[in-house]
């Protein structure tokens, strides 16, 4: 029997196998589809995510969290948590069919009336697979998890890939949206089925009880995809599909690259600190380890995109991207400072305080929304940064109240942090001077990414980085 270290470590290791892989195939894909289509097509999509998102959280109510906190779920609570993620999910269908055409009419884009009735199928098909995925998530089965998702990436990227040549526009990014959720059903039901079957006698007496915690964290998952949303819903209303479709982009390549480093810490988090939520020493050293883990990646993985933006859109995706470099640049910055989010949330959900994981995220959107509203009429890049500047300024909030749960210091966190933020944004510098005479796109970006990564490996090496040391030689035990 692996020991909770052992676990974590795999977990970790088959997280950022998860992240990385699909994130590869992500960027392979993107790039194709981003070719063959347009920034209206991105537009019309995109505006239709923060619906499909939402209908997603109301149907899970934050009872994946809930099981994964109970320390041992009967068939019962599965069950129960099956039948009411259904019941939820064709509700929330009925109501966005017919609110369909008040979509549409909202964004001024007739053809969003047909498309969003076909693109919201997907959330309805996900709701067969949420308890399935809170048993895989429970148990931490990071290995088939990504199995699970590579599988249903490469499905529905090739079916995306297909279309977009066949000449379907926007309808092809719609079936593969939708291709995505079923193959991932059949996989969790492929790997779970051993685990838990479902059964008709449905009982709702454990959705009840664990109701008033699970609550708080369905409406911070609303709130957080509205916030993580928020811009591409104003943009859609304000501006044209093609500048929608621009942010869009930058959106996607920011979020893709911060989610391979916060989809790694996310697989073991919250399963490992539910398990040790009774000493709280244990549980601040685990966290603050994790801390370190992620600023070693997640700093120089996003200043480094940030880096090479520019050059990054003119190679995979052509020159008819180029407006948004800027904004990928900007979000790059606060995407490093985003992946920290992560690991803030599931301390405070594993320490079964849902009232605070609510009430932070309430306060971080009322305030995002006004300030998107008072500056809105600078612009679209201007709204982005005040955005991107005010969500790395609301970590301190987050911190405060990680202090009160287990102790960690202001003074904990920037030792763990601030060394691994400097030495990236350093390095990144570094490279920008020794390429800078470098003409072509096509050799600054794979240069500046070799540059980069060994420099960044140089310093950590001088300075005997433990965080470093320990993946070395976790790899190296994996080779054997």
């Amino acid at each position: 029997m692996d020991t909770l270290k052992e676990k974590t470590a795999k977990g970790l290791f088959w997280g950022a196998m998860n992240s990385g892989t699909m994130q590869v195939l992500n960027l392979v894909f993107g790039i194709f589809l981003a070719r063959m289509l347009s920034p209206h097509d991105y537009g019309v999509v995109g505006v239709l995510t923060i619906f499909t998102l939402i209908a997603g959280n109301l149907q899970s109510s934050g009872f994946t969290q809930g099981l994964t906190n109970m320390k041992q779920p009967t068939a019962n609570d599965y069950n129960s948590v099956f039948w009411f993620n259904i019941i939820t999910g064709a509700i929330c269908y009925v109501v966005l069919y017919f609110s369909a055409p008040l979509i549409a009419l909202f964004f001024h884009t007739p053809e969003l009336t047909r498309l969003s009735r076909f693109v919201f199928l997907g959330f309805l098909i996900s709701a067969f697979g949420i308890t399935r995925n809170a048993i895989m998530f429970k148990r931490i089965m990071a290995r088939e998890r990504t199995i699970t998702g590579m599988t249903a990436l490469l499905a529905s990227g090739t079916v995306g890939l297909l279309l977009a040549f066949h000449g379907y526009a926007y309808w092809s990014l719609a079936w593969q949206t939708v291709t995505f959720s079923l193959v991932q059903n059949v996989c969790r039901y492929y790997f779970t089925k051993r685990y838990w079957r479902p059964s008709l006698t449905i009982d709702f007496t454990p959705v009840k009880s664990m109701f008033p915690f699970s609550v708080k964290i369905l409406i911070t998952s609303i709130i957080n995809t509205v916030n993580n949303n928020i811009l591409t819903f104003i943009f859609g209303n304000l501006f044209p599909m093609k500048d929608v479709g621009n942010f869009s982009q930058a959106s996607k390549w920011n979020t893709m690259a911060s989610t391979t480093i916060s989809g790694t810490i996310e697989q073991v988090a919250q399963p490992v600190l539910a398990q040790i939520n009774d000493d709280p020493e244990r549980e601040r050293r685990v966290f603050r380890k994790m801390l370190r883990f992620t600023a070693f990646l997640a700093f120089p993985a996003l200043f480094g995109m940030a880096l090479v933006a520019r050059e990054f859109i003119l190679v995979t995706i052509s020159e008819k991207w180029i407006d948004s470099v800027p904004l990928l640049q900007i979000l790059c910055i606060g995407g490093a400072f985003l992946t920290f989010y992560t690991l803030y949330q599931h301390l405070v959900i594993a320490s079964g305080r849902s009232g605070i994981y609510m009430w932070c995220n309430i306060g971080q959107i009322v305030i995002q929304i006004s300030l998107i509203l008072l500056f809105h009429g600078f612009g679209i890049q201007t709204m982005v940064i005040v955005y991107t500047v005010f969500t790395i300024l609301w970590l301190v909030v987050w911190q405060i109240n990680a202090k009160r749960l287990i102790g960690v210091t202001f003074a904990d966190v920037f030792a763990d942090t601030v060394p691994f933020m400097l030495s990236a944004a350093v390095v990144m510098a570094t490279t920008y001077f020794l390429t800078a005479s470098v003409e072509s796109p096509c050799v600054l970006l794979p240069l500046r990414i070799v540059v980069a990564a060994v420099l960044y490996f140089v310093v950590m090496k001088v300075a005997k980085v433990k965080i470093l040391e320990e993946c070395i030689g976790f790899i190296k035990k994996k080779g054997r």
